[in-house]
């Protein structure tokens, strides 16, 4: 059964990754209205995975005898100056969802809950995947700038795909 303080602080983590699966479709917006399809692309798998945790939550808390209480989630920002300052929000996002996931590892330990904490351990991992994945388009645009390389970094970005797992890890 899940603790009742376990079942809030997830539902408010399951807002907080449909949000940023807002956020990054609002970045993937922005840089579609600049030419650039293939971070548009990379944004919009980026959202795809964000939406896959929020169901991967859904439905551990559902599984565990809780119920999921969808929250009103606020519209995101949708102007920024450039596609590094893009991809810098998207990065500073990523550290404070890493650190919200390590609030709710410290509350199951607190609670005793070690099925959730077991549960939680994928998304630690996890984020450190997309920290070190926003933190490496950073690190190219630091690099080229907004130059011609621009274009060959979108189109980079343009082959990344998102598959949702079919066992749901």
């Amino acid at each position: 059964m899940l603790h009742e303080k376990m079942e809030q602080a997830l539902n408010e983590q399951i807002k907080w990754e449909l949000w940023s699966g807002y956020l990054y479709l609002s970045m993937g917006s922005w840089f579609a209205s600049r030419g650039l399809p293939g971070f548009s692309a990379w944004m919009r798998n980026q959202a795809a995975e964000e939406l896959f945790h929020a169901m991967k939550m859904f439905d551990f808390v559902i599984e565990r005898g809780g119920r999921a209480v969808l929250q009103t989630v606020e519209a995101p920002k949708c102007e920024w100056e450039s596609p590094l300052n893009v991809m810098r929000s998207g990065l500073t996002h990523e550290g404070e969802v890493t650190g919200r996931i390590n609030a709710l590892v410290d509350l199951a330990q607190s609670l005793k809950d070690h099925a959730s904490a077991n549960f939680l351990q994928w998304f630690v991992a996890e984020q450190v995947e997309e920290e070190a994945s926003f933190g490496d388009v950073v690190a190219k645009l630091e690099m080229i700038g907004d130059g011609g390389a621009l274009y060959m970094l979108d189109k980079e970005l343009g082959a990344r795909t998102f598959v949702w797992p079919a066992n749901g890890e």
